[in-house]
């Protein structure tokens, strides 16, 4: 398998092409892809989906993706890492804005294709797409600003959009692959809020006792729920640690810890240090 590495913190890609030539294919970075014309279908994670004009595309790092070009297609590619954001964190909802990537950055593409529901949202990525063309060809003071604050206001809208997806096909969905993507889901997107992750909660909304629920997150993670959430939360500390200017206090706070002590020390569980000392040795670096 083929894993593509950007360098770069943004680019854009256009081009127009009658066969897709590029096996499938993983890579280290986002995209949105813009379909400008053209028709054929996106296998995304094995997920044969029809695609024509206007649609849109993300492709997350673990996605595994190519086309099949049924008539000549015109892409537009947005390619970018976290790092175009790392600039971003005063803004005065930075913590929600962060919510919004981390969600991006670790959830699995399970509703696959073009990810806009409404076409209100569509019409306004499109011009959101436009000036971000304009801003990277003409490289104009604050171009930089502009286009990381444009790229997160398109995610923020495909977040929106891929939610009201998700909620809208979780009812009656039968036990098996489908669900635990569903549950993983959740528990990525609510893990903010303990009372959403609890085993109780989880039961009630996927339409399973406790006790199954539990033995069949086990048999297809290998872990327990409580096992899974603690992980995925150290895995957003870490990034949080990496990538922002927050205390650990506040970090604490923001993913549902009683204190900094009850972080520090699960935080230690697994990184054989505190998360201050692992933010002293980034600097080091």
């Amino acid at each position: 398998m083929n894993r593509y590495t950007l360098h770069e913190t943004f680019v854009v890609h256009q081009y127009s092409i009658d066969e897709w030539k590029v096996e499938p294919h993983k890579h280290n970075y986002f995209e949105i892809i813009f379909i400008d014309k053209g028709r054929g279908y996106h296998i995304i994670n094995d997920i044969r989906f029809p695609y024509k004009e206007n649609n849109i595309f993300l492709i997350a790092p673990e996605d595994i993706h190519h086309f099949e070009i049924e008539k000549r297609t015109s892409f537009t590619n947005f390619k970018f890492t976290e790092l175009l954001f790392s600039g971003k964190i005063n803004l005065p909802d930075r913590k929600y804005w962060l919510q919004r990537i981390e969600q991006l950055l670790h959830h699995p593409n399970i509703i696959p294709g073009d990810v806009i529901s409404h076409e209100d949202d569509r019409s306004i990525i499109w011009d959101i797409h436009n000036v971000v063309l304009e801003e990277f060809k003409n490289e104009k003071v604050y171009y930089q600003e502009i286009i990381s604050n444009a790229i997160s206001t398109i995610l923020s809208i495909i977040v929106r959009n891929i939610s009201e997806k998700y909620n809208s096909n979780q009812r009656n969905i039968p036990v098996g692959h489908n669900k635990i993507d569903l549950i993983l889901s959740h528990i990525r997107q609510h893990v903010y809020d303990n009372d959403l992750t609890k085993i109780s909660f989880l039961s009630d909304k996927f339409n399973m006792s406790q006790s199954s629920i539990s033995t069949y997150f086990k048999r297809k993670t290998g872990e327990s729920i409580h096992l899974y959430v603690t992980k995925y939360k150290m895995k957003l500390v870490e990034y949080r640690l990496q990538h922002t200017e927050f205390t650990i206090a506040e970090i604490a706070y923001q993913l549902g810890y009683t204190d900094e002590s009850h972080l520090t020390k699960t935080f230690k569980k697994y990184f054989s240090m505190s998360p201050r000392q692992y933010r002293k040795e980034l600097t080091i670096s």
